[in-house]
């Protein structure tokens, strides 16, 4: 059994670091734009008087690292070789999100908003699998690039992370689809011109099969935004929306007709496990922060270092970090030997360990940092109220848990996305 990292991918990390370091790093610091990182950064990056959304300089920045990171050939690494990509393995999305993260807040890699100069292309990657012919064309090449994006309506005000309890019904009239009901945590439809719109079309609440996906136009007739939730860490780009007797035709329908629970357990299984990896490098910067800092700091005239109040918490959450870094090592590279549900169990596991671990290693490095770490002169509060975030949007804790105890006590199936599908 070989642990070591495959010889290309470290090889790999090393040409981005070389990359940010030449390309990234001085993107940040040109005309200010550190303000979107250092203690401004919530102020700068929210639109107060645009109802929270995203700051139009904020997006502009990230749009152009993200055109720097493609003309590198960095940003479509997870997509096939002929669309300009690296046919990047799961295995190495989750070293590199884990690397990328470990570095810290920056315009290299910022998950306030899933930017990164490593595209977690989700959309693109689910376009090839489950989309026609014709969706392909329309969309691969923007999808690749980053020039588009599709927002995701899945959750809904009474249902949360129950998705097969959902409201939102589509039914046939004539050669056309009309689609009622509200959906709500619709992240980035202020950007996207598609919502995927998950539709009860047959079945009973509480079945898995009978919801479909469909892709919706954000103009059309009867789509609207309600509002834009305002959230822990802003500037917010989640809203409630409304379909009221929206209508599309079959060219809409994404991944099948009463399929779209599978499409949607994909995108989760792949996300989560590079959401998961993002969260325990983000956890590994703040312990790397919490240790370089009581080295230095001599209150009393002792390094805090010395103390094992502050040794002891620390080597806990370390060891933790370490673990967890093998497991989902372990668990992406089975991914991609045996298949994207061949892992289910081990990604809710990974998923929300990861991100209750974040917030554990931000919250430690705040006291150990005292003052100075409650201030937004440091990162960790801000990496703190992201990551909390994920412990309810991936799929709340509680869910994972149950999830997991699905396969445990042989209530869910760890190879597919079928079964007991409403353990979100």
């Amino acid at each position: 059994m070989d642990f070591e990292l495959p010889p290309d991918l470290v090889a790999y990390l090393a040409e981005l670091d070389e990359f940010i370091e030449r390309e990234i790093r001085p993107l940040e610091q040109q005309d200010d734009n550190i303000r979107f990182f250092d203690h401004r950064r919530e102020d700068a990056r929210t639109d107060w008087e645009r109802g929270g959304l995203p700051n139009a300089a904020w997006e502009a920045l990230l749009a152009e690292m993200r055109r720097r990171a493609d003309a590198a050939g960095h940003y479509r690494y997870a997509l096939p070789e002929e669309l300009g990509g690296k046919a990047g393995t799961n295995l190495g999305m989750a070293v590199i999100r884990d690397h990328l993260a470990r570095k810290g807040l920056g315009l290299h890699n910022d998950l306030q908003n899933e930017s990164s100069i490593v595209g977690n292309n989700v959309a693109a990657l689910l376009m090839l699998r489950y989309g026609s012919d014709e969706q392909q064309r329309e969309w691969i090449a923007d999808l690749a690039a980053g020039r588009r994006t599709i927002a995701f309506g899945i959750t809904e005000p009474a249902h949360g992370s129950d998705a097969t309890h959902m409201e939102t019904t589509a039914v046939t009239d004539g050669d056309s689809w009309v689609i009622n009901g509200e959906k709500t945590w619709n992240t980035g439809i202020h950007q996207a011109d598609h919502d995927l719109i998950l539709a009860r079309t047959s079945g009973e609440p509480g079945d898995g099969a009978g919801i479909t996906a469909f892709l919706v136009r954000k103009d059309s007739p009867g789509f609207e935004i309600v509002e834009y939730l305002w959230t822990f860490n802003m500037p917010t780009d989640h809203a409630h929306i409304r379909l009221t007797d929206v209508r599309v035709d079959g060219s809409a329908i994404f991944g099948g007709v009463g399929q779209g629970l599978g499409v949607v357990q994909h995108f989760f299984n792949e996300n989560r496990i590079r959401q998961a990896a993002s969260s325990l490098g983000a956890a590994a910067f703040c312990l790397d922060r919490a240790i370089d800092y009581a080295k230095e700091r001599a209150p009393f005239g002792t390094p805090l270092a010395a103390n094992q109040a502050i040794q002891f918490p620390v080597v806990e959450l370390a060891t933790q970090c370490e673990m967890l870094r093998v497991f989902i090592r372990q668990t992406a590279w089975r991914m991609d030997v045996h298949g994207t549900f061949s892992a289910s169990k081990e990604v809710s596991m990974a998923n929300y360990w990861a991100n209750r671990l974040c917030c554990e290693a931000a919250d430690r490095a705040m006291q150990v940092f005292g003052g100075l770490g409650y201030s937004r002169h440091q990162p960790f509060e801000h990496i703190y109220r992201h990551h909390r975030r994920y412990r309810i949007t991936e799929g709340t804790e509680e869910i994972q848990m149950r999830r997991v105890a699905g396969y445990l006590f042989g209530f869910m199936a760890q190879d597919a996305p079928k079964g007991v599908t409403h353990l979100r």
